[in-house]
């Protein structure tokens, strides 16, 4: 994966004199059009496209410290330090305003009801659209945070002591949890998929954890027996988690001055971006690969995410990764046939051989078996390489792992042990294992030069097979190794006849298979090319070209989502973060004092009246 900038602008601009410049909070409308942002005294509305400020509203006297979307798109809060909260239609008309005695730390609408939850440092109000009052219960300790449950049930409400009280509707207190810091986010995942309620904690003591909430009226279980899995050590103070619309995967940020990316589970998988100050808040964009990040220095940034196909074939198993984490291996031609392999991190290659297959995660590589014949699809661990390895290709044999970087080949054994290595002329572009004996299986190599080498595992000489005049893109041999196809970098698929080094076949473009620029359909093309021998006239070769790429091209790359119309799925927010005190220093400070950013005024439970916005 990697991330690219979109769009960032510096929403702090035009901000009233001595307001803060700070952006704490952004969210999207369900539909993915308009991104509503905190900064200062505004609330400034974008089109996520291209960053164009489209609203700049004013209706906040003090500084506005969150914002959230109704889950029906038609209207959208925001609260801030004058303890004001403002309801605003999506076309950004102000229509309704309610107050609490204290600053408003969090707001989160619910999901079924449209009820608004808002949170200060003394209480939390849940005002309801058939209402005129607003209803408001004591916390014991400032609140940081809130999030609404799936389906509207339960209402998570994170404190500055530490606390997680989690309230129903009614505002009754149905379970608590204890951190050891303040309780920066907490967020339910969307999915409806689960058999629980799961909610996510990212406390000031550097940890995010997890927990599994079932029916509150029979579920009698205490709060360490709740939590799933172990906890995670962020290493940072977290200001914001945010579940992709899915609940697949959510994004974090903080203090490191970073945004993540993180599985459901709490695997971390990879940096979504690296700002010069803190990342106050964070919100994926629904349905889309996109991220929007808001920094100490007022500065808004919406990042594309970019996927890479993981994916490895052999004859007829196909592996490939799925949800980031897991390995699926598919027969291909027997109906049903496959295998989930749960890595439990982050998959970053994968190669298959024969009853052989190498997952290369980010501090080892493991190594499985096939387990019985060879239409068996169980496989069982053998070995692991218990390093980090660096490496822009990896294949596997029977004894072997291959690593590529840039011009370098190694071969290394089980154990990690290097046994060999080959420098080349050029950037490899392509590798494949074409059999063998075990520990001397050979290679077919194709280097950015044009050149393709035979390389035996167990001979220090690359053997030159035929030089093109373009870089490589893929090859592969005939059922009778007689004839050679590739697929060089303008996508012309061009057939040689390995004896005389001469083209047999005039080259023709390949046809896209709906899969980009990836270069998987072009192997599964060059590779049913091959096995027929080389013996179809050019209009024959683009047809078996479409077959095959709508066959085996798996999932689309740079996607989080499922795509309804591929063989293999590839997949994934909700509320919460904030802070700031409207009358103490702007520079990040430690948790572990008694001060806190934001106000930490008197309480006041008495509802208001709402009134109009004039």
């Amino acid at each position: 994966m990697r991330s690219v900038l979109s769009w960032q602008v510096n929403a702090a601009e035009g901000q009233a004199p001595g307001s803060s410049p700070v952006v704490y909070d952004c969210c999207f409308n369900p539909a993915g059009t308009q991104l509503v942002v905190a900064c200062g005294n505004l609330v400034l509305v974008y089109d996520p496209t291209d960053g164009l400020l489209m609203h700049r509203l004013r209706g906040h006297k003090d500084t506005v410290y969150c914002v959230t979307y109704a889950k029906d798109g038609k209207r959208f809060a925001s609260g801030g330090a004058d303890k004001n909260v403002i309801i605003w239609k999506s076309t950004a008309e102000g229509i309704l305003k309610y107050g609490h005695n204290d600053s408003i730390q969090a707001l989160s609408y619910n999901p079924v009801t449209l009820q608004l939850a808002s949170v200060t440092a003394a209480d939390f109000g849940v005002w309801s659209p058939d209402q005129k009052s607003v209803s408001k219960h004591k916390i014991s300790a400032k609140g940081l945070c809130c999030s609404w449950s799936n389906d509207g049930q339960l209402l998570a409400i994170g404190q500055f002591d530490g606390t997680v009280t989690v309230r129903n509707k009614a505002g009754e207190a149905k379970y608590t949890y204890l951190r050891g810091g303040p309780v920066w986010s907490v967020s339910f995942n969307p999915s409806t998929d689960e058999n629980a309620d799961i909610l996510a904690v990212a406390a000031w003591d550097q940890t995010l954890v997890f927990y599994s909430l079932g029916d509150y009226s029979t579920d009698k279980k205490p709060a360490e027996q709740r939590i799933m899995g172990r906890e995670k050590q962020l290493g940072m103070d977290p200001c914001a988690v945010r579940y992709f619309v899915n609940g697949e995967y959510m994004a974090m940020s903080g203090s490191d001055n970073k945004a993540h990316l993180w599985t459901k589970d709490g695997v971390r998988l990879q940096p979504i971006c690296e700002r010069e100050s803190w990342i106050w808040c964070v919100a994926p964009r629904p349905k889309q690969n996109y991220v929007a990040v808001g920094t100490q220095d007022g500065m808004l940034a919406v990042y594309q995410l970019v996927f890479a196909t993981v994916h490895g074939l052999y004859q007829e198993r196909y592996a490939y990764r799925d949800f980031m984490t897991d390995v699926i291996i598919q027969h291909l031609t027997l109906e049903n046939k496959k295998v989930r392999i749960k890595c439990k991190d982050h998959v970053k290659k994968i190669a298959v051989y024969k009853d052989r297959l190498a997952v290369q995660l980010p501090d080892k590589v493991l190594i499985y078996e096939l387990k019985g014949d060879d239409d068996d699809m169980q496989y069982k661990k053998k070995d692991q390489i218990q390093r980090a390895l660096d490496c822009n290709l990896l294949v596997v044999t029977s004894e072997h792992v291959i690593l590529c970087l840039e011009r370098k080949l190694q071969l290394l054994n089980f154990k990690g042990d290097k046994e060999r290595e080959w420098v080349l002329d050029a950037v490899i572009r392509y590798i494949k294992v074409v059999g063998g004996p075990p520990r001397r299986e050979g290679l077919l190599v194709g280097l950015k030069n044009g050149q393709v080498l035979k390389i035996y595992v167990d001979n220090l000489f690359p053997i030159p097979v035929v030089t093109h005049e373009r870089a490589i893109r893929c090859l592969d041999l005939s059922a009778s190794r007689q004839k050679l196809a590739l697929v060089d970098q303008n996508a012309n698929v061009v057939v040689y006849d390995m004896n005389t080094q001469a083209r047999i076949r005039k080259s023709f473009r390949a046809v896209s298979g709906g899969v980009g620029p990836d270069a998987a359909a072009f192997a599964n093309v060059s590779a049913r090319v091959c096995k027929r021998g080389g013996d179809m006239r050019p209009h024959e070769h683009a047809h078996e070209h479409e077959h095959a790429a709508e066959a085996l091209a798996g999932p689309a790359p740079s996607s989080l989502y499922p795509q309804p119309c591929t063989l293999y799925p590839q997949p994934c927010t909700l509320y919460p973060k904030r802070r700031r005190s409207s009358s103490r220093t702007r520079t990040p400070t430690a948790w572990h004092g008694t001060r806190c950013w934001r106000t930490s005024c008197a309480t006041g439970t008495h509802a208001q009246k709402s009134d109009l916005i004039l």
